[in-house]
């Protein structure tokens, strides 16, 4: 099994992140793994976002949805609390650091009059890049610590998996979660779909990982990881070492860093054995395949119209 490379939000670095631009920018420079964040609106749509509470950085007001709307202005307020009409609003394509030092503002190419596209608008969109051979991977935004903002886990993702399944595709899918709650219910939705345990060093606690205590696996991430249903572990790259590779193989998972921009630190990672790895560069890290002589994911362009899902259209799919 060769390393992959897997696009994070797209391709952050280079576009604006969970857009529909942002993720044909990334399929055209060629991906083995599509990642993309799903967060639901008030009115249960899925929608690409990575925060629970619309950014500032991502995000800007154009207008409310209907005049006098009092949820005006969305920056800052929840996503669970707005529509689609309301999020739809907002400009998606241009990135507004917070600080000068704002690590994608020099090299993210802004896409200006960008809307926030739903899951179903994405499937659509892998549909007519025929890209039947990147494999779409979905993170559920969950935050067991702020039910306030977190959609019921399991309602969640029977959307999910439903809207995956009707587009037929769930068997090139993995579900990813830092919420360990997501990987039990996919496990049991949608027991042939890959589950990635999403870990890094701020959601070691039990809440996070669907009750499990790591003192109870001798604080072996992987192996609590397989228990929770994980297929592969996605830990923060700062994680990995040795050790944390030879736990991951005695667990049986492939272990696939995250996020990781710079080639020093993705050849180290290779050389420990990283089944793949999650960055915001796809271009830097084919740069680095190409140097190793390692197989690159072929590069597509859209070549087909988009396929009606079994049981006719959805509402997802207009947006």
């Amino acid at each position: 099994m060769h390393a992959e490379i897997h696009g994070h939000r797209g391709a952050r670095g280079l576009r604006p992140e969970n857009t529909l631009p942002g993720l044909a920018h990334a399929l055209e420079l060629g991906v083995d793994a599509l990642e993309f964040d799903v967060a639901l609106t008030a009115d249960r749509r899925l929608v690409l976002t990575h925060d629970l509470t619309v950014s500032p950085v991502t995000s800007a007001d154009t207008g409310p949805a209907r005049a006098g709307d009092p949820l005006f202005p969305y920056v800052g307020r929840p996503v669970g609390a707005l529509t689609l009409a309301q999020l739809r609003t907002l400009e998606c394509g241009v990135r507004l650091p917070l600080r000068p030092d704002d690590r994608f503002a020099a090299t993210q190419v802004p896409v200006p009059h960008t809307r926030m596209p739903t899951l179903g608008a994405v499937l659509g969109l892998v549909d007519a890049y025929g890209a039947d051979g990147v494999r779409l991977h979905v993170e559920l935004k969950s935050d067991p610590t702020r039910p306030d903002l977190t959609p019921d886990p399991r309602e969640f993702t029977e959307l999910v998996v439903a809207e995956l399944d009707r587009h037929d595709r769930l068997g090139g899918t993995a579900i990813l979660s830092f919420d360990w709650r997501i990987l039990r219910i996919a496990r049991e939705l949608a027991p042939a779909a890959r589950r990635y345990a999403l870990i890094e060093l701020d959601t070691l606690e039990s809440v996070w990982l669907d009750g499990l205590l790591l003192s109870d696996f001798g604080g072996d991430v992987p192996a609590a990881a397989a228990a929770a249903g994980g297929t592969a572990v996605s830990p923060e790259h700062v994680m990995v070492d040795e050790e944390f590779m030879r736990r991951a193989a005695a667990a049986g998972l492939p272990v696939v860093p995250w996020t990781v921009n710079e080639p020093d630190r993705a050849a180290a990672l290779l050389d420990l054995g990283a089944a793949g790895l999650v960055t915001d560069y796809p271009d830097r890290m084919r740069a680095l395949w190409t140097g190793r002589g390692l197989p690159l994911p072929a590069p597509v362009t859209a070549c087909r119209a988009v396929r009606e899902p079994r049981g006719g259209p959805s509402p997802a799919r207009t947006a």
